[in-house]
């Protein structure tokens, strides 16, 4: 699958595994499940070529809003970044 026998990043051992990959295109966020070959030891994850190209087809789709071929799995949000310094006003 991989032209290395070895982690690039580590020289650790590889293994295909199926694993979960989050892509993002604009604002919006892609869940899918794929084969990657992952070390071992530190847990770098390697793809394929043809991987890859998918992963920038699925980011573009997102990018142009065209969720044809996407299942929704429902929202998501982003919490305010001063969030947690806000008080908490108790309720009455």
């Amino acid at each position: 699958m991989n032209p290395f026998e070895k982690c690039p990043v580590c020289g650790g051992e590889l293994r295909e595994k199926e694993v979960e990959k989050l892509l993002r295109g604009g604002d919006h966020t892609a869940s899918l499940r794929i084969i990657a070959e992952v070390c071992l030891h530190c847990g770098e994850h390697l793809y394929a070529e043809e991987t890859v190209r998918k992963f920038e087809r699925i980011r573009n789709k997102l990018r142009r809003q065209d969720f044809s071929d996407f299942k929704p799995l429902g929202q998501s949000f982003s919490v305010e970044r001063h969030w947690t310094d806000k008080a908490v006003q108790p309720t009455t």
